[in-house]
């Protein structure tokens, strides 16, 4: 499962600290690619990871490469996101406090393909399972068939999170805006839930 002398560490609540600044660089450099092509700040970023400070159930599994951070995998409370995550959830008739939402999992291209990928899922399932919730659920972003900027050797991660054991919830999305690296100025995009009963 570990490769180039890579291990895994997982850190909780305030021992996310001394991470944060390698952890916002990750985020941006991973993010730039397809799909999400996402036009990142060093400021914003660091300033975002500081809501995995609120509450000592946040998780973040880390992936490093001797002292460099190449991935990197996150999870909160529910109940520490905001309307905009919450809401179709409240539509849904779904307990809040019953779900651990799965933040983003970025992993740098050279290392993929070497199992972090599911290590990431294992990792979080395992810590929400250990303070009883009973549901975990993110979402992805979701862009049309023929978007200029889709790589032509680009496949979706639908068939992987459906190994993992997650199922698209029809009818469950929002939405969030951020400005794509080829515009100049920030738009809406439709983002997708994913569910899985623990």
């Amino acid at each position: 499962m570990e490769t180039r002398n890579c291990d895994i560490k997982i850190v909780k609540g305030e021992e996310i600290v001394p991470f944060i600044p390698a952890l916002a660089q990750l985020r941006m450099a991973v993010f730039r690619d397809y799909p999400y092509l996402y036009e990142g700040s060093k400021e914003y970023e660091e300033n975002y990871l500081k809501v995995y400070l609120k509450s000592k159930d946040t998780i973040i599994v880390l992936v490093r490469d001797g002292e460099k951070v190449v991935g990197a995998s996150s999870g909160m409370p529910l109940n520490l996101e905001d309307n905009a995550v919450k809401k179709p959830f409240i539509g849904a008739d779904i307990n809040l406090a019953d779900v651990f939402y799965f933040g983003e999992s970025v992993l740098l291209k050279e290392y993929r393909g070497y199992g972090f990928g599911k290590r990431f899922f294992f990792e979080r399932e395992k810590h929400a399972k250990s303070m009883n919730y009973k549901i975990a659920a993110f979402c992805g972003v979701v862009r049309p068939e023929n978007h200029p900027q889709k790589p032509k050797d680009y496949h979706p991660l639908d068939r992987f999170w459906q190994k993992q054991g997650y199922k698209k919830m029809e009818g469950m999305q929002t939405h969030f805006s951020w400005q794509d690296i080829v515009d100049d100025t920030e738009t809406l995009k439709m983002m997708q839930f994913w569910m899985k009963h623990l």
